[in-house]
């Protein structure tokens, strides 16, 4: 029988079902509240230490996600109320699991699936807590196992050995959950959204993730097409490797563009230079986190990449915060935050913030080819703002004598009324799609909702119209165009992005050969 998803991470696996949903052991009760209260806070060091253990390891988004998940393991909104309920005469686990489940229902009734996707986030952190407390260990995951249930915590996913295969298939989860990132960035296959079975299947399982589905207790007939697909897909990727240091050209001999999107300073260790155009999108609302990066952090974030860039470009993203990016201190809780106060509009609402950033930017850019864009332009006064303010922190650095560079200011293509209108946005150094964004208020449909996921595709003539527009509008005004969300990594999307004139892609660094091979098929 197969059931259909949501691909949230392309491959295939063929194995043994793991039931992710696995109740904890039973937890022991203590004698006293004080004991009780004890055993809580010891309990949350023991996952706190857990945590910082997988760190040591981890770099890049994993090394972000955890630290995300021991700040909130160390913040007291979330142990008060826990260790206030034992006082009252609940045990630590029935404490625990309340306070934790009210912050969870929280999240998951958000009607923005970034919301959702964090509740993820959260019941590792509950389950972390109640496995220390009864003194649980989770059972080790079969070799090469499809993991199967609700959701998967991120730390689930990072113990688990991928490197003899397996692949997740969850019941809902999200394409935009840390896990799936933490999937794509391993070539790990994973499929969402795939609902309800009347009962937990068990036995071998076929994961597709390419097309988004799974077949339980599958056919013989069913399994060789399906280890057919998947040889297909593995000569597919080990064909693509042969094009990653080499130049992209399609068929007709046109040359593209292939940068990489990065998001933080440490991705690009695992990257060659020589296999990519520079870095098309360097998204700095990570560094962000829970506390206010400081001018000098920033600096060096940024000095980093560019210096691995050489004289290739790094065209680096003021904040994108709020939408589905809280930063504490920072953002603002909203009831429709997609279109509230986030990206440039916040960054002007803050200028205090804003400025730090600034002048890192400028003094990072002595370092490297530095180009600079602002998010979520949706009105040539917002730029013009923007770029004011970067005038005025350069005139700042100049009076005292630090050493800087102005970098070219481009702005992201997301909000519908630039692409409608360019015209109004003539001044600006380069324009940069955001495919993402851009899709999803053109069609208004969340990609990462199941029921509305058939209509939020780049591919629609309604958004592919609006790209053609944009890249004739620059090539008329020689205003360099590019695209770097995630339809510029997608093979299937490449060859429609090309025909509607783009001629330089922005993708993840997993994504580069595949992309770099789709373009060669291409007749353009």
């Amino acid at each position: 029988m197969r059931v259909e998803g949501i691909p949230a991470s392309p491959g295939y696996a063929e194995g043994p079902l793991f039931d992710l949903d696995q109740p904890p052991a039973s937890y022991k009760a203590k004698a006293s509240a004080e004991e009780e209260q004890a055993a809580l806070v010891s309990a949350i060091g023991k996952a706190v230490g857990r945590l910082a253990a997988l760190i040591e390891t981890a770099n890049g988004d994993a090394a972000g996600i955890l630290e995300f998940h021991i700040a909130m393991l160390e913040d007291d909104a979330l142990s008060g109320p826990a260790l206030a309920a034992i006082g009252s005469g609940q045990p630590a686990d029935a404490a625990w699991r309340a306070a934790l489940d009210s912050e969870i229902a929280g999240y998951e009734a958000s009607d923005q699936d970034y919301f959702r996707a964090r509740a993820a986030d959260l019941r590792d952190i509950r389950d972390q807590v109640l496995r220390a407390l009864s003194e649980d260990s989770e059972a080790a995951t079969p070799p090469g196992a499809i993991l199967y249930g609700d959701d998967i915590a991120p730390t689930r996913f990072l113990e688990t050995d991928w490197s003899i295969g397996g692949g997740i298939a969850l019941k809902r989860g999200s394409t935009a959950s840390h896990v799936a990132m933490l999937a794509r960035s391993r070539g790990v296959p994973m499929v969402v959204g795939l609902g309800d079975e009347a009962e937990t299947p068990t036995g071998v399982a076929l994961l597709d993730a390419e097309r988004g589905g799974i077949i339980f207790s599958p056919s013989p007939a069913e399994i060789e097409t399906f280890r057919r697909s998947a040889s297909t897909f593995a000569d597919r990727q080990g064909a693509a490797r042969t094009f990653l240091t080499e130049p992209a050209v399609t068929k007709a001999g046109t040359s593209v563009r292939v940068q990489v999107n990065i998001a933080y300073p440490s991705d690009v260790d695992g990257i060659e230079i020589e296999s990519c155009d520079g870095v098309g999108l360097m998204r700095t609302e990570f560094l962000f986190g829970k506390t206010l990066p400081d001018e000098e952090t920033q600096y060096r974030a940024y000095r980093k990449v560019l210096e691995w860039a050489g004289d290739k470009p790094v065209t680096i993203r003021t904040v994108d915060a709020g939408g589905d990016k809280p930063v504490p201190g920072f953002t603002v809780e909203e009831t429709n935050p997609f279109l509230g106060l986030r990206g440039i509009r916040l960054s002007l609402k803050r200028r205090d913030i804003f400025r730090v950033q600034i002048r890192a930017l400028l003094r990072a850019a002595i370092h490297g080819n530095l180009k600079v864009m602002f998010p979520m332009i949706a009105t040539p006064e917002e730029y013009s703002h923007a770029a004011a303010l970067f005038a005025e922190e350069q005139a700042a650095l100049a009076a005292q004598g630090v050493a800087h560079r102005l970098p070219p200011l481009g702005i992201m293509v997301e909000v519908p009324s630039v692409a409608l209108t360019p015209e109004d946005f003539a001044d600006v150094a380069f324009f940069s799609i955001g495919s993402n964004d851009l899709t999803q208020y053109v069609m208004a449909a969340a990609r990462d909702n199941a029921a509305v996921a058939h209509l939020n595709a780049v591919r629609n003539p309604a958004v592919l119209r609006l790209i053609a527009a944009i890249t004739a509008f620059g090539r008329e005004r020689d205003i360099p165009v590019s695209l770097c969300g995630d339809a510029g990594g997608d093979p299937a999307a490449i060859p429609a992005l090309l025909a509607a004139g783009l001629r330089d892609l922005s993708v993840a660094p997993a994504q580069l050969a595949m992309a770099k091979a789709a373009i060669a098929d291409v007749l353009v």
